[in-house]
Order: C-alpha cells, then sequence, then structure tokens
C-alpha cells in the first residue's frame, strides 16, 4: 500500500478488531494474494528516469514496509508512520528531531533503554535532560527552560507503571510550543490513543505487544501532522534505521490478533494482580487497574484497559533471584508483550544501566519483579508463582 490515490480506493473502517484485519493492504491487489507481499528487493528499476518513480531503493522506501507503516498511522489515528529496526532506534530517530543545545522533560521512571540514550548519548550531542514525576503537572512547569523543546512521556511508566495525565501534559507542551513524543509500548493503540489526546509523536517497541510473539525485532512511530511527518522521513532516510522486509511482515501478521491477545492477556493480569494484594510476602503490587492505584482514574478518563503487565516488589534482591529461580511458566527474559507470559528483573535487565541509587529513588528496587502475562490459564500462572513463592 502506498502513498498514491490508490490508497483512498479502500480505507479501513469499522471497528478496531475490523481495522486490525482489513487494513487497507490485506489483500494483494495485483494477484489477490491473502497478505501483504514480501518485496524482497533492495532496488526498484527505473523505466523512466523523468517519471516520478514511488520506489527507489528500500532504505528510502519499500512496499512492504510501507504497509506497515500505512498500518499502524490508521491505529494510531496519525498521518505518517514509521517502522526501525527496534524501539530504540524509533525513539533515538524521534529525539534526533532536538539540536545541540535544546532540552527536553523526560519521565522520570522512564524505560532504561531511554535513560540510557538521554544521559550517554544525547547528552553528547549537547542535547540536555531532566527527569521529573511527570504525575505530578507542578514538577514539569518547574523543569521547563528558555532551551526547552520537548517533553518525553511515558505511561503507564515502566515498570512502576505510573500514570501521567497525557492531556494535561500536551495542554503545556502547546503552552509552550513544546514537542509531545509518547512511548505507547504497554498500552498499544488499542487500549490507548495518544495523538487523538494532542501528542505530537506515538512510539512503540513493536517487539513487544504488537509483534506479539518473541520473534521479531522493531520499532515504530506515528506522527500526528504533515511537517512532523516530512521531518521524520528525512531523519529515517538519512539514518538508515529501518526495518527489514521479512521483520515487516512478521509484524503486519503480529498485528492482526493484537485485540484478541491483548484482551485475553489483560484478563490474566487483572486476576494476577488482585491475588498478588492478597499474599502476605509481596510488599507492594503495581497495577492501574486495582482499586488503590493512585493513577487509576487519570488512567481510566485517556485508556480503555489496564494493559497486561504488572509489577511487584518480594522485598530484596535475594528473594527475587530466588523467585526466578524457580518459576516454571514464564521466560525470565527481557522483553514482554508476548504470547508466553515473561517474567523481568528490571533491576539487572531493563534498567541496568540506570545508577542503583537514580533507580532506588524511582521505586526500581532490588526486590521489583515485572509480570508480563501471557496467553497461558492464570491459574496455571498463579499455581506456579504460589509454588515458587513458598518454595
Amino acid at each position: 500500500m502506498s502513498h498514491s490515490s490508490d490508497k483512498d480506493k479502500r480505507q479501513p473502517q469499522g471497528k478496531f478488531a475490523t481495522r486490525l484485519i482489513h487494513f487497507g493492504a490485506e489483500i494483494d491487489e495485483a494477484t489477490g494474494a491473502s497478505s501483504v507481499p514480501l518485496y524482497q528487493a533492495s532496488t526498484f528499476h527505473q523505466a523512466d528516469l523523468e517519471a516520478n518513480q514511488e520506489y527507489d531503493y528500500t532504505r528510502s522506501g519499500n512496499p512492504t514496509r510501507q504497509a506497515l507503516e500505512d498500518y499502524i498511522a490508521g491505529l494510531e489515528g496519525g498521518t505518517r508512520g514509521f517502522a526501525f529496526a527496534s524501539g530504540m532506534a524509533a525513539i533515538s530517530s524521534a529525539l534526533m528531531l532536538l539540536s545541540q543545545g535544546d532540552h527536553v522533560i523526560c519521565t522520570e521512571d522512564v524505560y532504561g533503554g531511554t535513560y540510557r540514550l538521554l544521559t550517554t548519548i544525547m547528552n553528547r550531542m549537547g542535547v540536555e535532560s531532566t527527569f521529573v514525576d511527570m504525575t505530578d503537572i507542578a514538577q514539569v512547569r518547574a523543569a521547563l527552560r528558555s532551551n526547552t523543546r520537548a517533553v518525553f512521556i511515558e505511561t503507564p511508566s515502566n515498570p512502576t507503571l505510573r500514570i501521567t495525565d497525557i492531556g494535561e501534559i500536551a495542554a503545556f507542551a502547546k503552552e509552550h510550543d513544546l514537542l509531545t513524543m509518547l512511548d505507547n509500548t504497554f498500552m498499544t493503540p488499542y487500549h490507548q490513543r495518544p495523538i487523538e489526546l494532542g501528542i505530537d509523536i506515538v512510539l512503540h517497541s513493536a517487539t513487544k505487544f504488537l509483534g506479539g510473539h518473541s520473534d521479531v525485532l522493531a520499532g515504530l512511530a506515528v506522527v500526528a501532522n504533515d511537517s512532523l511527518g516530512r521531518r521524520m522521513k528525512q531523519i529515517q532516510n538519512g539514518m538508515g534505521n529501518v526495518l527489514g522486509i521479512q521483520d515487516s511482515w512478521l509484524l503486519i501478521r503480529g498485528m492482526k490478533t493484537l485485540q484478541a491477545r491483548m484482551e485475553m492477556s489483560e484478563k490474566g493480569a487483572r486476576r494476577l494482580a488482585q491475588w498478588l494484594t492478597e499474599q502476605p510476602d509481596i510488599d507492594v503490587v503495581y497495577y492501574p487497574g486495582l482499586p488503590n492505584h493512585p493513577g487509576r482514574e487519570i488512567h481510566e478518563k485517556q485508556s480503555l484497559g489496564y494493559g497486561a503487565v504488572v509489577s511487584f516488589d518480594v522485598g530484596s534482591g535475594e528473594k527475587a533471584k530466588k523467585l526466578l529461580s524457580k518459576v516454571k511458566i514464564p521466560l525470565v527474559a527481557v522483553s514482554l508483550g508476548a504470547v508466553e507470559s515473561i517474567l523481568s528483573y528490571p533491576a539487572m535487565m531493563s534498567h541496568a544501566a540506570m545508577p542503583k541509587e537514580v533507580r532506588l529513588l524511582r521505586g526500581i528496587t532490588d526486590g521489583l519483579v515485572r509480570y508480563s502475562v501471557g496467553l497461558e490459564d492464570i491459574e496455571d500462572i498463579i499455581e506456579d508463582l504460589e509454588q515458587a513463592l513458598r518454595g
């Protein structure tokens, strides 16, 4: 599917589940094939050098990748989508919109890879960062400088699942002519569509829920307007960190089942979170769907569900490592959002790049673990966790 007039012949219609399947490129117009063809080509013959040809070189554009980019743009309600080699490639490309001397305000308990990018690479490029508790608008306002150009939001945050009021931050940013970027990996466009709430750029580690099968590494970005789209295209093409063709096809295939997977995983996560709150040896449980979650009301205002990730603190690093060694069902691994459950240890995995004193200030303790609920039977998951906790 391209940006030509052919794209307008069959615009996606219907509710979200329908649009996941009927997204505009689900049938190959040339052959009637039931999936997007893999245009496994690095370059394209130019029959007429004077004619404006849409595709010339795969770094600059490829029909398979274009189908994916249009797919995610439609789901997020943006004007244009971009597919990158990883979630961090998408985030770093968005941050390349900034220039030397600029300043960004960022969610303090952001994903460790984003923290590492801002504090070890972007700072060397002359882009400064201030990390604040974005659940408190007063702290965001206090962080504003004359050279502030962007706000980077993660909600729910990883791994403590704190909730930022998207509309409130977007309004603040517009008041000061700031660019807003939001990592929507945990919620996906099924649950949360930030562009509709005023955000400029939505980012995904599509490796997670969008891909859904622990078999593809990918990042996606969606922009809210054509001007940003032109600038992002220049960065994507200039840096060349594009998603490969096979991975683009795999991601399209994974995204078709997004709603079914998210619904089942979330149902399990809600049950798991409630069960964990009843266990005497669990210090604290983080999940936006729990009645006592401080951000629940705001989350419900801007999201249609609570997601499939539950974090909880077992009290110490020793207990966490013991739990990780005894569970049988989940993968003990980096990542989340897959058909199989994944149990992660942020202190040594996703947030290993964050200095311990910084990590502890953000509530990412040595006893904190993060459970991404997959599609296994939830009673089996609970039984497995119970034996690991008691064993």
